[in-house]
């Protein structure tokens, strides 16, 4: 089975990029599943979006757990099981929510314990271009303001020097998709 994980801040694109590789090897004929956390079928899921929509620590706190249960509930669905690609949205970069040093110690916790890929792609957008991308949307989730934007996105980079391939998402769609392409034909 092929693991591909496209993790990135909020509006980087990664729901579309999914899609794109999803195509990409079903036109192959491949079985392709996708996961993309907080998912909506499921009560982890919806509680970790609920969580995400209020404000405070607490929130913050539940929307955590119930992201990384989450998570680990599609892991154990859908790992190994009855596909050739399992394609993983929102996966170990949900760490760098967390607070300081909490970040790091859940993010090496979960790296060590949850499986790994060759395919771990993290898409970096500037916080100008997240604002902008977000500016759209009615209702914006807890960490959608600049301070917070830049404040995750530079503990994010810092995690994702730790196997990841990470590919500038200001950039048009497009071109972050042949980037994600020619790293998937290189192996």
């Amino acid at each position: 089975m092929r693991f591909i994980v496209i993790d990135g801040l909020d509006a980087s694109g990664k729901d579309t990029q999914a899609r794109i590789v999803q195509e990409r090897y079903q036109r192959r004929g491949e079985r392709v599943i996708v996961r993309s956390h907080p998912a909506e079928d499921n009560w982890l899921g919806r509680m970790a979006k609920a969580a995400l929509l209020g404000r405070g620590k607490i929130n913050h706190l539940k929307a955590s757990i119930f992201y990384a249960l989450d998570v680990l509930r599609s892991l154990g669905k859908y790992y190994n099981r009855k596909c050739d690609t399992l394609i993983m949205v929102r996966y170990l970069m949900g760490t760098a929510y967390l607070p300081s040093p909490l970040d790091r110690l859940a993010y090496r916790f979960f790296r060590t314990l949850l499986p790994s890929s060759k395919f771990m792609f993290f898409l970096d957008v500037t916080p100008e271009e997240c604002l902008r991308r977000i500016g759209g949307r009615e209702i914006r989730e807890a960490f959608e303001n600049y301070e917070a934007i830049v404040r995750v996105r530079k503990k994010a980079l810092a995690l994702a020097s730790d196997g990841w391939h990470v590919i500038n998402a200001d950039l048009p769609v497009e071109k972050v998709a042949a980037a994600i392409e020619k790293i998937l034909d290189s192996r």
